[in-house]
């Protein structure tokens, strides 16, 4: 086969490759419409009261959904779109010294739940991120969360794993392909950061 004909067809393999990932990432995201807008107002409602109540947010989550807890974080403390007064919204994924301290002394499933137990406080909500839903870590930390009083929301794919019946709400992505599940996560992240500004700072300073 000439050498032109052979890039000529590979190139047309990624191309497919690359529409056929396109496809199933819009597929993913019209099938969360159909099952979860409820689900997902009430994440967004649970996020605004706990500010108007002078609670805190804490997100957990592991690899890139660590990275996802990290970005919400930001948007919520700087600005989403508004320019408004900052939100106490804090990553537990962030401090190496403590993490590493933790992981060394008591064993990495240790890290979130300590922290939650020495931070957390009845009122506060707890966004935890799984793509299984079967994370240790993120479920020993949402059970201390919970036992603390604080709301536990989990961000977990098709059935939930434990985390879906561990979490007092469990926003549940209908797939079992994790670069998509981590995609409607942050897409669902920033739908909930828009709820705040526009509840608690109105539709202006956009």
């Amino acid at each position: 086969m000439p050498l032109v004909k052979l890039l000529r067809t590979e190139n047309e393999l990624l191309m497919d490759d690359i529409e056929l990932q396109l496809q199933e990432s819009i597929d993913t995201k019209k099938a969360l419409v159909s099952a979860n807008l409820d689900i997902i107002r009430k994440i967004a409602d649970t996020v605004v009261n706990a500010f108007r109540n002078n609670h805190r947010i804490y997100l957990i989550g592991n690899g890139g959904s660590a990275a996802d807890a990290q970005h919400i974080a930001g948007e919520l403390i700087g600005r989403f779109k508004m320019n408004r007064r900052p939100l106490p919204a804090v990553a537990l994924t962030t401090d190496t010294s403590v993490i590493t301290a933790l992981a060394n002394d008591f064993g990495y499933d240790t890290c979130f739940a300590r922290q939650v137990e020495a931070l957390a406080d009845r009122g506060d909500v707890i966004l935890a991120f799984s793509t299984s839903g079967n994370s240790k870590g993120i479920i020993d930390a949402v059970k201390v969360a919970r036992d603390r009083g604080a709301i536990t929301v989990g961000f977990t794919g098709k059935d939930g794993g434990l985390l879906g019946s561990a979490a007092d709400i469990c926003l549940k992505i209908p797939s079992t392909n994790t670069p998509r599940i981590q995609e409607c996560h942050i897409t669902i992240g920033h739908i909930v950061c828009s709820i705040v500004e526009k509840e608690l700072f109105g539709a202006a300073n956009k």
